[in-house]
């Protein structure tokens, strides 16, 4: 069955995408999906889902075996040199010219796009990423940290309106960590584009507006990261009994307990989308069969948690993904 035709609205608009490799794997599977201009979005998946792949394609690194990706109206194939001059990409690897000066090699990749020379800037970007004051330093001599800020200048040198971040804090340490993510936040307030992969959870949770989550080669959810945490989210309540139970009691196998070894704990699980959560109610039958408690907590599902269950189910149809 043809995709559907590509969405005017969004900056990145992929259909019908697939790759199999000569021997037979397939690392991706008909991905739909339509990126927003302006937006953070993260794509979450275990080691292997696609994460990469996607992302190569869409950057021109790789060939897609079947669809098409339009980066801004442009189609990635047909008019390449438009479609990559608008895209910029910090890949997983540390790959940097060595034995070129940061600033050297900075404005060389700032040249490879045809841009005419802009010192000015050029220099934001290594003073944004702390950076200047290594301008004429070799990046052969720089630490890790130092080579990964590399990176994000040289993908930000030719002012791309959309930025791919491969893993970009794999590691780096949690300062950086935290240099990047505001840098991050302020390119998209002023209106970059940016997709990042990411083994994180708390990045994704933390920065983006929508997430993707990928997993054997399909895209089984995209989601308004709101949405996705009020829809796949569980509350728990946690009752601290005055007296060890031994197993839940039959008059209360209406409700969703389970009892903890200790027996002193009893934990409610119970759906955010209903509008009863049965709380007073079990709390009344409590009462009703002498059960005390001391102490009550509530908590509700963090997205680590989400993302775990999705990638162990089967994977289903994508809603929203072309939303």
């Amino acid at each position: 069955m043809p995709s559907a035709s590509h969405s005017p609205d969004a900056v990145v608009s992929i259909r019908g995408l697939g790759k199999t490799y000569a021997g037979g794997f397939t690392a991706l599977r008909n991905v739909d999906l339509d990126i927003r201009r302006g937006e953070i979005l993260a794509l979450l998946g275990p080691n292997g889902a696609g994460k990469t792949t996607l992302i190569s394609i869409i950057c021109g690194m790789s060939n897609a075996t079947v669809g098409t990706v339009l980066a801004d109206g442009h189609d990635i194939v047909r008019d390449y040199r438009a479609a990559r001059s608008i895209i910029g990409l910090v890949p997983q690897e540390l790959h940097t010219d060595s034995f070129e000066t940061v600033w050297a090699t900075v404005k060389f990749s700032r040249g490879l796009f045809g841009k005419s020379p802009n010192d000015a800037h050029l220099e934001k970007v290594l003073r944004d990423l702390s950076l200047w004051d290594k301008r004429n330093n070799k990046i052969m001599t720089l630490s890790g940290g130092m080579k990964r800020r590399v990176l994000i200048a040289k993908a930000l040198s030719h002012e791309p309106s959309i930025l791919f971040l491969d893993e970009p804090s794999a590691g780096v340490d949690v300062e950086l960590r935290h240099d990047m993510w505001r840098m991050v936040r302020a390119l998209r307030d002023a209106g970059t584009t940016i997709i990042l992969t990411t083994h994180y959870i708390e990045e994704a949770e933390d920065m983006a507006d929508r997430i993707g989550v990928i997993n054997r080669g399909e895209l089984i959810l995209v989601e308004d990261k709101a949405v996705l945490m009020r829809k796949l989210g569980k509350k728990q309540l946690t009752l601290t009994l005055q007296q060890a139970l031994s197993q839940v009691p039959q008059a209360l196998s209406a409700w969703p307990l389970e009892l903890a070894a200790d027996g002193l704990h009893l934990v409610y699980t119970f759906d955010t989308q209903r509008e009863e959560t049965g709380i007073a109610e079990l709390l009344r039958a409590l009462a009703v069969e002498g059960i005390d408690f001391k102490d009550l907590q509530s908590s509700e599902s963090s997205l680590e948690e989400i993302f775990v269950s999705l990638v162990h189910q089967p994977a289903a149809p994508v809603e929203g993904a072309t939303a």
